[in-house]
């Protein structure tokens, strides 16, 4: 009977340890602004800055560590050469990183992350006779900060520094290459399940 009242006393301690953990799972939603390079070999070829919508979801593996997937929608872009219009194209770049968060600091938790982007380019509608590479894989790094509002919500402000190229084609032809690698700033809202 004693065996029994010790188990007994420790699956109870142990189920209470494991309801007190927090959830793996953090979803944010956030407004960013990409703010792009525009390192071009073709002189006076850019592409706009904007802001979009993004929706990170990250999985915690232990208190300090989480894999972070980070979606948008497709985005239009417009293209300009020396001012004047030059064109538009869709891309979708998604990008995951590696988080390492701070968890010893009271009233917010900043992190650290490493990563990769994939970005797809589509529908693009340039002058005549050119067109663009339509992939294109980069690094991505990025620091954020979390700052606990309730158990569950915290208020986010993220930096990201997302490495996407892609190669400029006349006829066929390779004309030169477009770097992007924008910077994004955002702030946003988040939810620990």
């Amino acid at each position: 009977m004693k065996k029994i009242l010790i188990a007994a006393a420790v699956g109870m301690l142990v189920a209470g340890s494991v309801a007190a953990q927090e959830s793996p799972w953090l979803v944010r939603v956030r407004a960013v602004n990409l703010n792009m390079a525009n390192d071009s070999t073709i002189a006076g070829l850019t592409v706009n800055d904007k802001t979009i919508g993004e929706v990170d979801v990250s999985y915690f593996l232990n208190k300090n560590v989480a894999a972070e997937l980070i979606l948008t929608v497709p985005q239009s872009q417009a293209v300009s050469l020396n001012g004047g219009a030059f064109g538009t194209f869709k891309h979708l770049p998604p990008t995951l990183t590696l988080q390492y968060h701070f968890t010893d600091f009271s009233g917010f938790k900043p992190y650290l992350g490493a990563g990769v982007n994939y970005t797809k380019i589509t529908a693009d509608h340039l002058s005549t006779g050119y067109n663009l590479d339509s992939n294109s894989f980069g690094a991505a790094f990025q620091a954020g900060v979390d700052v606990p509002l309730t158990k569950q919500v915290s208020l986010n402000f993220d930096v990201k520094k997302v490495y996407i190229k892609t190669d400029v084609y006349n006829n066929g032809s390779k004309a030169g290459t477009l770097k992007l690698d924008p910077v994004l700033v955002g702030v946003g809202v988040g939810y620990r399940f």
